[in-house]
């Protein structure tokens, strides 16, 4: 399905020292703060108090959240636990103050404005649980990009998953670096995030490379600028449906999804358009600069004819 076609090639690869030196100083920005700033980690990480909260009719989580807040917990997480009625509450660590004083606080100012609130289980989340989701988010992230690398390696060549690998890299890095400049805070569901942008950007990367390796089946004569930047324009129209689409849909939860899903959908919409962007000139360009080449993906006899992309009759899938 393709919303337009275009007949002539768009010369990408004639720009990729400049839009990679934009790529690196961004990527250094971002770890630059993610060192001076560190990011904002939530209460899975850092420990805290949780509460379950019941109320008798479908609670109001705007009201819960300024309750909280007015108390000086502006970092507390509200959101409804299993039906409208419940309520889960994530206390981040007061100094001075036990998770017992907090738990009674709370619930007095929230007994003050619904006097239906009663509170069903209380528990707090030690610093030793923290680091060990942090551990545990680090290995995630470490066998994703084994897997992705592994994958590359087998279904194309060395060279196209290393250039995977940093492009996917430099999207992760980004989004750290976002959050860690603006003091968003940085949860589980937000690491979810960047888990699923890995995969979502490595997915434009295949498309890319996997039109780079048929091209070179069938164009003996072009070049392999020639050959990248026919395969980035062939996807163009393809690139838009997708990532339109899907870009619609998280932007849909970043504003109307509430504070539950805010932070997760901004990342997923950091992460999305920094993953188009370096799927076709940070990948490709590493690629090429790595030597990609006919013989590295052509196994077995080339094409007998060579084709003309800009020929509409010569065939060419495009």
């Amino acid at each position: 399905m393709e919303f337009f076609r275009i007949r002539r090639d768009i010369p990408f690869m004639r720009h990729a020292i400049a839009f990679n030196v934009v790529s690196l100083v961004t990527f250094l920005a971002a770890v630059f703060f993610l060192f001076s700033r560190g990011l904002h980690l939530s209460v899975e990480f850092t420990g805290g108090t949780l509460l379950e909260v019941t109320y008798a009719q479908p609670a109001d989580l705007t009201v819960v959240r300024n309750t909280v807040a007015k108390l000086g917990l502006v970092d507390a997480q509200v959101q409804n636990f299993g039906t409208a009625r419940d309520v889960l509450i994530r206390l981040p660590v007061q100094k001075g103050v036990s998770s017992a004083q907090q738990s009674t606080q709370v619930m007095a100012a929230l007994k003050a404005v619904d006097a239906s609130a009663s509170m069903r289980r209380t528990e707090f989340v030690g610093p030793q649980v923290g680091d060990e989701l942090a551990a545990d988010g680090l290995k995630a992230l470490a066998f994703v990009v084994i897997g992705i690398m592994l994958y590359l390696a087998v279904r194309f060549e060395w060279k196209f998953a290393v250039a995977a690998i940093i492009a996917n890299l430099h999207d992760v890095i980004i989004i750290l670096g976002f959050f860690a400049f603006f003091q968003w805070e940085f949860s589980l569901p937000v690491l979810a995030a960047v888990l699923a942008v890995l995969g979502y950007s490595v997915n434009e990367s295949v498309v890319i490379f996997d039109r780079i390796r048929e091209n070179f089946r069938r164009y003996r004569k072009m070049s392999t600028i020639e050959i990248i930047n026919n395969a980035i324009t062939s996807t163009i129209s393809r690139t838009i449906i997708t990532h339109g689409s899907t870009q619609m849909m998280v932007l849909s939860m970043l504003l109307f999804g509430g504070a539950t899903l805010h932070y997760f959908a901004l990342a997923l919409t950091i992460g999305i358009l920094f993953g188009i962007y370096s799927s076709v000139f940070v990948a490709a360009a590493i690629a090429m600069w790595l030597g990609i080449q006919r013989e590295d993906l052509v196994k077995g006899p080339s094409a007998k004819k060579d084709i003309d992309p800009n020929d509409p009759n010569s065939g060419a899938l495009v």
